[in-house]
């Protein structure tokens, strides 16, 4: 089974009611292998919702300066769960976000500038042995299962 970001697949969690619909998905993964899931959402809040990006410190700040560090930590254990309990071993990911940027994420400024790092979600599963792709990566997960 693979955990994918819901917005990737159509669903409408993205902070701002859209999704980030990615048709190639399903054209390389198997339907019944995938477990949606929006970590935002698991972790309480709502869509749409305030961006929010990972500060200096490590918290996760809305762009009109709430800290959801608690909501997005909750998103990512939540996640962790239905990962276990669907021996999960791979995750697509949206790439760039708080919740599931993995390698690179916005910086904490609004200002749509990158550093490295990772989501909050992404964290914890590539700790547990997860291992984490994107949207544009995601084809390295067939290759990865042939060996």
């Amino acid at each position: 089974m693979i955990i994918v970001s819901a917005c990737l697949l159509g669903v409408n969690c993205k902070y701002n009611g859209q999704n980030n619909e990615v048709n190639d998905i399903l054209k390389f993964i198997d339907k019944d292998e995938i477990v949606l899931v929006c970590p935002e959402q698991l972790g309480g809040l709502t869509t749409p919702r305030p961006p929010a990006e990972i500060d200096e410190l490590g918290n996760v700040i809305t762009k009109n300066g709430n800290d959801v560090t608690k909501e997005f930590t909750k998103g990512a254990e939540e996640t962790l769960k239905i990962a276990k309990l669907y021996n999960v071993n791979a995750a697509i990911l949206k790439k760039n976000s708080p919740s599931c940027g993995f390698g690179e994420i916005y910086s904490g400024t609004f200002q749509g500038v990158k550093k490295s790092g990772n989501g909050i979600t992404a964290e914890l599963l590539n700790k547990n042995n997860i291992k984490v792709y994107n949207e544009e990566n995601f084809k390295g997960l067939l290759s990865e299962s042939t060996k």
